[in-house]
C-alpha cells in the first residue's frame, strides 16, 4: 500500500491533537471499527491497529521511522515496527490492556499526521 499524502480530515486531526493517557481501557470491537473509519488504510489485526507504509527508498523509510520514534517517545507509547528497504509496517496496541486502546487510535492518527 502506498501512502497518498492527503491532508488530515477534521476527525483525524482531532484524534491527532490528543495525548495518550495512563491506564487507558481496551476499546470494544464497535469502537475500534468506528475509529477505523477515520484512519484511512488502517486495519485491525490480531488485536492491533496496523498499516503498511511504502516509500521510494531506504532513506525515506528510515526518515519515517525516525519521525515516528520521536512521536512515540513524546507520547510514551511505542509501536511494533517491521522495517525493510522501502516499507514499514506499523502496529499499535497496548500490552497492559490486552488490545487496542484510545492511545493506539491517537498514535495511529499521529502517524498519519506525518504526511499532512
Amino acid at each position: 500500500m502506498t501512502t497518498d499524502f492527503r491532508p488530515l480530515s477534521d476527525p483525524l486531526r482531532a484524534l491527532a491533537g490528543q495525548h495518550c493517557r495512563a491506564g487507558a481501557a481496551k476499546l470494544s470491537v464497535t469502537d475500534v471499527k468506528s475509529h477505523l473509519t477515520n484512519l484511512p488504510g488502517w486495519a485491525e489485526s490480531a488485536g492491533r491497529l496496523t498499516k503498511t507504509y511504502a516509500f521510494a527508498n531506504f532513506h525515506e523509510t528510515i526518515g519515517f521511522v525516525n519521525a515516528l520514534a520521536w512521536i512515540a517517545n513524546r507520547e510514551d507509547h511505542h509501536p511494533d515496527l517491521t522495517v525493510s528497504y522501502n516499507r514499514c509496517v506499523v502496529a499499535w496496541s497496548t500490552h497492559d490492556a490486552g488490545g487496542i486502546t484510545q492511545n493506539d487510535v491517537v498514535c495511529a492518527a499521529k502517524t498519519e499526521s506525518l504526511f499532512a
